[in-house]
């Protein structure tokens, strides 16, 4: 179990280095706020033993961050307003990941019950983005950073210059914004907004997780795994497409991945959102139930923008 300290901020390392479904937790220990509880269940346990939290924050509402929250049913339960719903009720929960199939929403009640011990909770009260908070250590600015989630916070505690970016991993897979309410375009304001704030540390909440060098080309690799998916989807329909046919291209996953029920709806919902903002720019149509591309002006476009981002990505290598 690895931890590192920055100031009053504590970083506490998920098990297999932080991975869905686990995330790196984030405590502050002069307060007593667990944020993220999905790291390392011994841990949490140990904490909630201690009696040392007295609060928990969650950055967004996704399972892979609440996965331990059953531990601390007693407490203070944080959140943004936007993101609370899904918490309050299991189908409030599936439904907000989009349409699912009823094998889908079976599979994905069942996960969530057993693996992710979920439990309806009523937030306490809302984290609102531009709020200061000001602990006995440490000045913390809540930013709201939607995309993600609708309801996604970044948190940049002052004193020690960290800035914890949550589900903005900059990880080689990129982004996720395949929910409901989840947005590409919001996802890259979010992101360029994150990027110009001025830390010392950044910490997000899987893989890597820990940043002490400006992260430089990161930002843009992480960004263009966007344009790149889309690229791709752009090319697949200079023919016309079904939907199941853009999902068996394996744009996102690279190729087909057990269980399908999780790896094809990841597939679909991320899909799901190009195909959207396409057919709004105007750059693809649906006729039937086949998509197809309508302007070549995005695809030379987008040509330009990953060339740039795949040269960047080849001197990270």
């Amino acid at each position: 179990m690895n931890e590192r300290q920055f100031g009053p901020v504590t970083f506490i390392t998920g098990e297999n280095q932080g991975k869905y479904p686990y995330c790196h937790s984030i405590y502050i220990e002069s307060a007593g706020i667990l944020i993220d509880p999905a790291s390392d269940r011994m841990k949490l346990a140990e904490l909630r033993e201690n009696s040392a939290v007295r609060e928990v924050w969650l950055s967004h509402w996704h399972e892979d961050h609440q996965m331990h929250l059953d531990l601390f049913d007693d407490l203070p339960l944080c959140i943004s307003e936007p993101d609370a719903p899904p918490l309050m009720d299991i189908d409030l929960f599936i439904d907000s990941y989009g349409e699912l199939s009823e094998e889908e929403r079976r599979h994905w009640r069942e996960l969530l019950v057993k693996q992710f011990h979920f439990r309806p909770r009523k937030p306490a009260r809302f984290l609102k983005s531009g709020d200061t908070i000001q602990l006995d250590t440490v000045t913390i600015d809540v930013i709201g950073a939607p995309g993600h989630t609708p309801g996604h916070l970044a948190l940049f505690f002052r004193e020690p210059g960290v800035l914890f970016m949550a589900d903005y991993d900059l990880t080689r897979f990129g982004p996720w914004y395949g929910d409901t309410q989840a947005s590409i375009e919001d996802t890259i304001e979010s992101v360029n907004r994150l990027r110009h704030i001025p830390a010392k540390v950044w910490l997000t909440c899987h893989e890597t997780g820990i940043f002490e060098e400006q992260p430089g080309r990161l930002w843009d690799q992480y960004l263009g795994v966007i344009f790149e998916r889309e690229r791709k989807l752009l090319n697949l329909l200079e023919k016309p497409k079904t939907l199941m046919d853009i999902i068996g291209a394996c744009i996102v996953y690279g190729k087909p991945r057990e269980p399908k029920v999780f790896y094809v709806l990841g597939e679909r919902l991320l899909m799901k959102k190009h195909l959207e903002k396409l057919i709004n720019e105007g750059t693809v149509a649906k006729k039937g139930e086949k998509y197809y591309k309508i302007s070549d002006h995005a695809t030379d476009r987008l040509s330009s923008i990953t060339t740039g981002f795949r040269s960047s990505n080849d001197t990270l290598s």
